[in-house]
């Protein structure tokens, strides 16, 4: 569940299934979806490296559970992860530990960022030698180009859900994905439309029938400019900056598919570039 359709974007449910069966094409792959979970965090571990690595290999798992063998295969990776509360702080404490911040909303963005680098961890877009505590939520040089992380108060441990292509599913989708360098770059969505068989200049019959959803995440530029042109996300004191986001990049995707019931959620740390992120559309195969 994501608390956000501001905008243009509608209310919705994507419900995807899964089922044993099917007549599977030869050397076709179609979408698989792949489900596993970290084992619970103590709280002092929300925010740093045992996240990370475990997260890496609920990735793994996914994968193996969606049969998709190659990470080049994997389009979007669904992470929900826990954040820090008033009570685990104070269990932390108890115990004689600091937390990676005793401010609860900054451990959401923590929790996202290092559940972000597990999962470029898990495909090879980071090398393990390059991630410690201190590049969580500071390095914004490193990041995945199909995590996206939303943390949530109900739960200890990180759930992982992938979508990717795979030869041992047998449905009528595919999946493709790719990163939206700032939150105007409608051209990177067409371009992942053409992966996908369709002319975004003369087919927006056909791709309002075949696509699915599109799955994205957004953030306000942290450096205050998109394109050199200065924005003011970051200091209205009236609407939340991942509310200006959401509603900014979902108009930009919903103008490319013609449709406004996607998915796009908020708070991007180390998913995608800063100010970008990464995006997957699901469609009908051809």
């Amino acid at each position: 569940m994501s608390g956000g359709t501001e905008g243009v974007l509608s209310p919705h449910f994507t419900v995807i299934t899964r089922r044993a069966g099917g007549t599977m094409s030869p050397g076709a792959k179609r979408l698989a979806v792949g489900i596993a979970f970290t084992r619970d965090f103590l709280p002092e571990e929300i925010g740093r490296m045992p996240q990370v690595q475990e997260t890496a290999r609920a990735v793994a798992h996914a994968m193996k559970d969606a049969g998709v063998d190659d990470s080049a295969d994997v389009h979007f990776v669904q992470v929900k992860c826990p954040l820090l509360t008033a009570a685990k702080i104070a269990a932390a404490g108890t115990r004689g530990v600091e937390p990676v911040t005793r401010d609860t909303y900054e451990s959401m963005g923590a929790s996202r960022g290092a559940s972000a680098l597990g999962v470029a961890l898990a495909l090879g877009e980071i090398v393990a030698g390059a991630l410690s505590n201190e590049t969580i939520g500071r390095d914004g040089s490193m990041f995945s180009a199909v995590a996206s992380a939303s943390a949530g108060i109900e739960l200890d441990h990180n759930v992982v859900v992938i979508m990717g292509m795979s030869s041992q599913a047998a449905g009528p989708w595919v999946i493709d994905h790719g990163v939206m360098q700032d939150a105007v770059d409608a051209a990177s969505a067409r371009d992942c439309l053409r992966r996908l068989g369709f002319d975004p200049d003369r087919d927006a019959s056909a791709i309002a029938a075949r696509v699915l959803n599109v799955f994205a995440k957004s953030e306000a530029a942290p450096g205050g400019t998109v394109r050199g042109a200065r924005h003011t996300m970051l200091n209205d004191s009236d609407i939340h900056s991942t509310r200006h986001a959401r509603a900014a990049v979902g108009a930009v995707l919903a103008s490319v598919v013609g449709q406004t019931a996607i998915y796009v959620s908020g708070g991007a740390e180390h998913q995608g570039p800063p100010g970008g992120g990464p995006f997957a559309i699901v469609s009908r195969a051809d």
